[in-house]
């Protein structure tokens, strides 16, 4: 924590790459954007060097963020950190602390609210009726993620993990509070320990994690902060792959990515048959929202169809439009979780690259871009089956196509109850759009940084992609 607090100074005084210069490599690739020889920068670079040197910040693509931006994931602009300083931030020296704006906060606080009257329709009638809504506080805490109190009927969550952490890392510790206050007024705890059986029980009917409080590590750390072991072998060979398929032969980089997701299969074929218990986890993959478009429906079903994991829209808040709406939270086991979580970044980035080159001189409005975008994915979907069929055909082993976990399902029933099904109607539709999607999907090749998943997402505020 006193670590986080140095490096939040400094970021927060400027004194982060502030007085780095571009060097004569970085003047030359941008005079190479100027003759037009130039398609794009890919960096893992975070001092902002690319964008001083003049490239255009449509053509640079920081895969670490930028160190000098931030992106407010409510509305998607961009910001200067002097900027967010100015409007967020107390003086390091006055305060110890940097508190949230009272806007911010009430708006948090109104979203816990809101989520826990969601969290109860998992419960039976009965047992709904004997929970009353209790206080929501922040607080700074270092020692815990959150508590609830009995003798104040509040739910306290730490202020570091709400400012600092994804939307669903916050609902795991928030669900394992309300555990906590049902076991309490629900189930009467009176003489047990605080984790004791009847929380356990709470626990198992609210679908909360009973381990999410005290030092544990938040939801986004325990997912991709963990190291592949050694017996992991697969898995360190798809890792290996997946940069091989950067290359800038294409056939070689479709070949390494056909293989890699033929590995990737027998992978979870291989787990499958063994039959050995296995832990799974869930995930929100995009931001919470009121309204979601087709691109998004179809790059869920994607990955669901051909990553090994289990994909539901569910009820989240929406923080700026202080309502609940809805997110994409997928299923599955860790490693299969971060692939499809990296698989569905790197499909959106791509769309919006390739976009942007489509759509430099034509003018197309959203709806269009919304064609493309369908259209890019549908033609990677094309091209991921023309695999799994050439696959079959050369050999016994299975292809990257869609398998049945059956232990998978068993997890998605207990976590999810209740569902209902939905569809919606295509108000138009430019089939020549559609089409050069298509095209340009039967091109994409996943690559590299398969585990590089970056602890940002859904933050209030994250260096800016």
């Amino acid at each position: 924590m006193k670590r986080q607090k140095k490096q939040w100074k400094i970021l927060v005084k400027g004194g982060l790459f502030s007085s780095v210069r571009p060097n004569q490599a970085h003047y030359i690739i941008a005079e190479l954007e100027k003759i037009g020889k130039l398609d794009c920068v890919i960096t893992q670079n975070i001092d902002n060097l690319y964008r001083k040197a003049e490239n255009s910040p449509d053509k640079v693509f920081e895969l670490h963020g930028n160190m000098r931006l931030v992106r407010c994931l409510s509305c998607g602009e961009q910001y200067s950190m002097e900027y967010i300083k100015e409007k967020l931030m107390y003086t390091p020296k006055a305060h110890k602390s940097i508190p949230l704006p009272q806007e911010l906060e009430r708006s948090i606080l109104h979203g816990l609210a809101c989520e826990w009257e969601t969290a109860l329709w998992v419960l039976e009638s009965s047992h709904r009726k004997l929970m009353r809504r209790p206080l929501f506080s922040l607080r700074d805490m270092t020692s815990r993620l959150g508590y609830w109190s009995s003798e104040r009927r509040e739910i306290c969550l730490s202020r570091n993990l709400v400012l600092h952490h994804p939307w669903d890392a916050v609902r795991e510790v928030l669900l394992h509070e309300i555990a906590h206050q049902f076991a309490n007024e629900a189930l009467s705890t009176d003489g047990e320990p605080p984790h004791g059986p009847k929380f356990c029980t709470a626990c198992k009917l609210l679908r909360a994690n009973p381990k999410a409080s005290g030092n544990y590590s938040s939801l986004h750390e325990r997912i991709f902060h963990e190291v592949l072991s050694p017996e992991d072998k697969i898995m360190l060979r798809v890792k290996k792959l997946m940069a091989l398929a950067e290359s800038q032969n294409q056939h070689e980089a479709e070949l390494a990515m056909a293989k890699a997701h033929a590995l990737v299969a027998k992978y979870n074929v291989d787990l499958i048959a063994r039959n050995e218990d296995r832990d799974f986890i869930s995930v929100f993959v995009g931001n919470p929202a009121l309204r979601h478009f087709r691109i998004d429906y179809h790059l869920a079903h994607l990955i669901q169809d051909f990553y090994f994991v289990y994909g539901l829209w569910v009820s989240a808040y929406v923080l700026e439009k202080g309502k609940m709406g809805r997110v994409l939270e997928i299923s599955g086991t860790v490693q299969n979780t971060k692939i499809a979580c990296y698989v569905h970044d790197f499909v959106q980035q791509f769309i919006h690259s390739q976009w942007h080159q489509y759509n430099h001189d034509k003018k197309l409005n959203h709806y269009r871009m919304i064609d493309f975008a369908v259209g890019i994915v549908e033609g990677f979907r094309s091209k991921l089956k023309l695999q799994s069929k050439g696959e079959k055909k050369t050999s016994t082993k299975q292809a990257l196509i869609k398998v049945t976990d059956p232990l998978l399902l068993e997890y998605a029933d207990h976590r999810y109850p209740r569902t209902t099904t939905f569809r919606g109607r295509i108000s138009s539709q430019d089939d020549n759009v559609l089409r050069d999607g298509m095209k340009v999907g039967r091109k994409l090749v996943i690559f590299k940084g398969i585990t590089d998943k970056g602890l940002g997402k859904n933050k209030i505020f994250q260096i800016a992609p």
